[in-house]
């Protein structure tokens, strides 16, 4: 077994690797050209696939390491297991009636749950969808071959689905030094004493509060001003603030000069805004982005046009630059989660196999960070709309004003909506606190479907819960519209109708 993060004894692992890449597995025969083929068995990858066979096109899936793609094995299913298991040690420490944490018990838990999840994505059931899966290494020939391992496979029209790996900032000795990233951190056995954490964006963030809860002492290290700088001020302060509540030391403005092993840590020479410190760890986890996997591709050959920072350039459509193969997912979108993937496979199975003209412009696509409290947005930050001339009425609505919240001493967070000056059209949204990542797709529905910020207000929420913020919003938009003259007109109405 040679997969980052995965245990050669561990009957979890060996499990998984089992359903998502079986040593004994005998690769198809080239079935003449196929309808589609799709290079990637992540997510982006495997929903194309499934799609498409299953409307009755002959399909062939290649993946050169593990199916069920950074999701499943390094990604979404580990983490939040992992997220899943600090939070039950952290409410039972709140509460002092839990025993301290069992580090190899909670990993064993996480490998567990992805071991049962990889049914899903397993080759044998993408096999019984009537996909021909390949194991193996793709290499384009040409815009309308491609070769697996000594195999050419002709199509036409291919999808690539190759995703992205985790990125190391050129720290000098950083790589002596050795470090982890989101794919080698779920094969700890042992819970590191100290951990510092380079990066302060949604991975760095989660999994840091996730080992503080644990039982490390983690040392979080950020190069902006605030943690998840993408998003909303205010709301990355809400979470900024609860990562230090909990005891998380949080370096800000830094940069890290040099990484090198001192007595057996690993230290990193940060400058800050308090001058030059030295922070040593028992292990470093570098979360400071990701870049997409597209090398060693023959990309050049099929006319495919990529960038290192970028990934392969793509139109709204999704077509490459060869006219025969598109791209979806991590290595291509600017948004890079897995629901984004998943919701561009199934337009792209409509444009490349029946002529579909589906945009990526018009994908309504949430996210969020599954911090506790939680921060969720969907939509244009108001700078976004400003910047395209679009002028931006918000209303907003404090958790602490919401009954639920109040009954769960629930005292942070709130629901922002942005909708254009003048109109109810809602531009976006952020939310941050319980659940936030569940109660933004009321939100993203609503703006899918056309449903102004008004009309929302119209639509009865069970009483107490936290997603009645969202209808307050709603309230407060529609007593706008309550102008002198409208009040004057409903008195004058009253009084003729006494």
């Amino acid at each position: 077994m040679n997969h980052p993060g995965l245990l050669e004894g561990n009957p979890h692992d060996r499990r998984l690797i089992e359903r998502v890449h079986p040593t004994d597995w005998v690769q198809p025969e080239p079935r003449g050209r196929y309808n589609l083929v799709v290079i990637g068995a992540g997510t982006g990858g495997l929903v194309a696939a499934a799609g498409a066979a299953g409307l009755g096109a002959k399909v062939a899936l290649i993946e050169r390491n593990l199916m069920g793609g950074d999701c499943l094995n390094y990604g979404c299913v580990p983490s939040k297991a992992l997220l899943a298991s600090a939070r039950r040690v952290r409410t039972g420490s709140q509460r002092n009636d839990g025993p301290p944490p069992d580090f190899q018990s909670v990993m064993n838990r996480l490998r567990s749950i992805r071991a049962d999840i990889s049914a899903h994505d397993s080759a044998d059931r993408f096999r019984g969808l009537g996909v021909d899966v390949y194991l193996g290494h793709a290499r384009f020939l040409d815009g309308r071959h491609v070769d697996v391992d000594g195999r050419t496979l002709g199509f036409r029209k291919a999808v690539i689905a190759s995703g992205a790996r985790p990125a190391a900032p050129e720290i000098p000795g950083l790589r002596e030094a050795g470090f982890l990233t989101s794919e080698t951190v779920f094969g700890l056995t042992r819970l590191p004493a100290r951990l510092a954490v380079i990066g302060g964006g949604p991975i760095g963030c989660e999994l840091a509060q996730a080992f503080q809860s644990l039982g490390s002492q983690v040392t979080l290290i950020h190069n902006k001003s605030h943690l998840l700088d993408r998003e909303d001020a205010e709301a990355a302060a809400v979470v900024q603030q609860a990562l230090i509540g909990q005891g998380i030391d949080l370096v800000l403005n830094a940069d890290v000069q040099v990484a090198a092993v001192r007595d057996g840590a690993r230290c990193l020479t940060i400058r800050a805004n308090d001058g030059i410190r030295d922070v040593c760890a028992d292990e470093l986890l570098v979360a400071a982005g990701r870049r997409p996997a597209i090398e060693d591709m023959g990309l050049e050959q099929a006319g495919v046009a990529a960038d290192e920072r970028r990934g392969i350039l793509v139109d709204d459509h999704f077509r490459t630059t060869c006219s025969s193969i598109y791209a979806v997912g991590d290595c291509c979108m600017p948004f890079k989660f897995t629901h984004a993937a998943d919701f561009a496979a199934r337009a792209v199975i409509q444009n490349a196999l029946f002529g579909g003209r589906k945009k990526q412009s018009r994908l309504t696509i949430p996210w969020c960070t599954y911090t506790d409290p939680e921060l969720a947005h969907v939509g244009l930050q108001p700078r976004e709309a400003e910047a395209r001339g679009i002028h931006v009425d918000t209303y907003r609505r404090d958790f602490k004003d919401v009954d639920r919240a109040v009954t769960e001493d629930i005292v942070d967070g709130f629901v922002k909506i942005h909708v254009e000056r003048g109109k109810d059209r809602i531009l976006g949204a952020t939310i941050v606190g319980p659940r936030a990542g569940d109660l933004i797709s009321e939100v993203s529905v609503a703006m899918a479907a056309g449903m102004g910020l008004g009309r929302l207000a119209q639509v009865i929420h069970p009483y107490p819960t936290f997603a009645e913020a969202i209808r307050q919003c709603g309230d407060q938009y529609n007593r706008t519209r309550l102008t002198p003259a409208v009040s004057r007109l409903f008195r004058l109405w009253l009084k003729l109708t006494r």
